[in-house]
């Protein structure tokens, strides 16, 4: 297992973090993990050197928490720094605070956490928490010792990351979304050389988008198969990564004990790519991007919508499913949307049109990703 500096701290984490959303579960039930496999393929990576382990209050249903609290007994929570999350749905008062900080020290049988995050952070809930006074309570959490370093994990513009960053002395480290195609997204590159520059270990999480870039449309994968060096679209998209200085840790969230072994034999040989190799990355991203359908930038000029539509949310996913070739999972995502909410609620009042700086000929779009999406 190869090891890497973790910011500013006297300690070194494994390239490869274990992420305890994706753990294999019973006939499809998020809620039931497999324990024995489960457990199987997290003393496995141990064994291996992973010495960074990541969980959240909600994973699994809750159940995440208290699977680790079982299967790290036996020695194996000495051998791991662990790592979960302060929901921010789940606070209404400053009491709430404590309340579900004590409740994840009983899940995970723990009497101290080593890093402790704010979970999921965008504009809204980080304003939410720190009005509520997040910043003060974690400062009295490092005080008395039961937190060892704290952090946030990330979903929203580079602005209001650098926002977080900068508005509290004590973060260690941060988690944002990052993968070769998401550079420009979220926190980005910008995001992650800026809290490197301050000091801060930065967690990866989602390196391979959710699964979506393990295997890619035939388009992507000739690119693959033309390289000099052979190696999995999964093993590319981690190298790339750890080709980054400013990488401290990547997390997976494995679910099989295939996933597990890919990814530490990925872990335990990380090389920095050549120019060449770089470029056939940014061409690969190129070519994923050729395949969008509808080029929308995201900018939302075209948000309020007058009838409520969340429209860059509904092109993203349509989008996503055509050029990862997940469109029955964009499918499933489609059908949690409230009725009220999916495209064919379009008005065809075209303001949105009016205003689109690219132009796109937004109604007509909606028709065709609720036809494609509703079915």
């Amino acid at each position: 297992m190869h090891y890497r500096n973790f910011g500013r701290l006297d300690w070194q984490v494994s390239a490869l973090g274990f992420g305890c959303m994706r753990l294999p579960v019973v006939d499809g039930d998020q809620t039931r993990i497999d324990e024995p496999q489960a457990t199987r393929m997290l003393h496995h990576a141990i064994d291996q050197g992973v010495n960074y382990v990541d969980t959240a209050y909600g994973y699994h249903g809750g159940h995440s928490e208290p699977f680790l609290g079982r299967a790290l007994q036996g020695g194996y929570r000495d051998k791991v720094h662990l790592a979960t999350k302060l929901p921010y749905w789940e606070v209404e008062t400053a009491a709430d605070f404590d309340r579900i900080f004590h409740e994840q020290l009983a899940r995970l049988q723990s009497e101290r956490l080593d890093f402790y995050l704010l979970h999921s952070l965008s504009e809204k809930p980080w304003h939410k928490l720190r009005d509520l006074g997040v910043l003060e309570w974690l400062e009295r959490r490092l005080a008395e010792g039961r937190v060892g370093h704290v952090g946030f994990s990330f979903h929203d513009s580079f602005p209001v990351f650098q926002e977080i960053i900068d508005s509290f002395d004590r973060w260690t480290f941060c988690q944002i979304q990052y993968n070769y195609m998401d550079v420009e997204e979220q926190a980005g590159t910008k995001g992650l050389q800026y809290a490197a520059a301050r000091g801060l270990a930065v967690v990866v999480m989602e390196p391979l988008l959710g699964g979506r870039l393990v295997k890619p449309p035939a388009a992507v994968q000739a690119l693959w198969d033309g390289a000099p060096a052979q190696r999995t679209p999964a093993d590319w998209a981690l190298q790339w990564l750890w080709s980054q200085p400013e990488v401290s840790v990547v997390l997976s969230g494995m679910s099989a004990m295939l996933q597990v072994q890919e990814n530490i034999a990925s872990a335990s040989n990380p090389h920095a790519l050549t120019a060449a190799e770089l470029d056939l990355i940014a061409r690969v991203r190129a070519q994923y991007q050729a395949l969008m359908p509808i080029h929308c930038t995201q900018c939302e000029y075209c948000q309020p919508c007058p009838n409520g539509l969340k429209i860059p949310r509904l092109f993203d996913l349509y989008n996503g499913g055509i050029m990862y070739n997940t469109l029955d999972e964009a499918r499933r995502t489609y059908r949690r949307i409230p009725a009220e909410e999916q495209a064919d609620a379009c008005a065809q009042c075209r303001q949105c049109e009016d205003i689109c700086p690219q132009h796109i000929e937004i109604c007509a779009w909606l028709e065709r990703v609720h036809e494609q999406l509703s079915t």
